[in-house]
């Protein structure tokens, strides 16, 4: 565990360390937690932002994509002077603003097999923020072969979907057993073509940090074998099972 905190921290992070199921040695916890988001877009921006702000250690930001003008209604690290720029450099940039101890690594390329593989080893926790199933599916798989400990999120419309999968449980669940390869396409997670409205994704994406702060903090419930389906136009939150499909 990281040393202790330091004056600046404690005053930085007072209104976290005075609830009781965190204090100093919560605050530490989090201090020396390694996360990797993948995908820099709606979902990614303020779960990073908020996991910065939390005090997160060490935070992986994985995106090859640049800033669009259409992208700044919903992915809140960017604006209009950073269309065309790198998304993950951009968002370094700002996420150090927030908070100059977190470590930011900026993976600046298209996600494959070989170089998440790569990467994965070093963070405990992942968060999928990806727009598409290829991805996620990739993600999910992997994950599992480490073992790691990871949030998917999923929005269209006024609609988000939440799941958390604890790989290191044995026969856990997974993203698989809720939606089927063989008939999901890219595009049924693609704003472009669904839409969205800008809050639904900073309301899905800031619950993705704070179920990985849960976890590190190990408190509260959480939705290891449910998926939390939210239909915020009105105002429906449902928590549902999440059965292992046989084969």
């Amino acid at each position: 565990m990281s040393t202790k905190l330091s004056k600046i921290e404690i005053e930085k992070f007072s209104r976290q360390i005075i609830l009781k199921n965190i204090g100093a040695i919560g605050q530490r916890k989090i201090q020396d937690a390694k996360v990797l988001i993948i995908g820099m877009g709606g979902l990614g921006c303020p779960a990073a932002e908020f996991l910065t702000r939390s005090g997160i250690g060490t935070l992986g930001i994985v995106d090859y994509d640049r800033v669009s003008l259409s992208n700044i209604h919903r992915q809140t690290l960017y604006t209009e002077k950073d269309v065309n720029k790198s998304k993950v450099k951009i968002a370094k940039k700002k996420l150090n603003e927030i908070n100059s101890k977190t470590k930011i690594n900026i993976f600046n390329y298209q996600l494959n097999k070989i170089k998440l593989n790569k990467i994965i080893k070093d963070y405990d926790y992942i968060i999928d923020g990806t727009d598409n199933f290829e991805s996620k599916f990739l993600i999910n798989d992997i994950s599992l072969d480490y073992k790691k400990f990871l949030v998917v999120g999923a929005i269209s419309k006024f609609d988000g979907h939440i799941f958390n999968f604890d790989f290191k449980i044995k026969n856990n669940p997974s993203l698989r057993d809720f939606y089927q390869e063989d008939i999901v396409t890219n595009d049924i997670l693609n704003c472009e073509y669904d839409g969205i409205l800008g809050t639904v994704a900073g309301i899905v994406g800031t619950m993705q940090a704070n179920e990985i702060l849960k976890k590190i903090l190990n408190i509260g419930q959480n939705l290891n074998g449910f998926i939390l389906i939210l239909d915020l136009l009105n105002l429906n939150i449902r928590r549902v099972k999440l059965k292992k499909r046989k084969k």
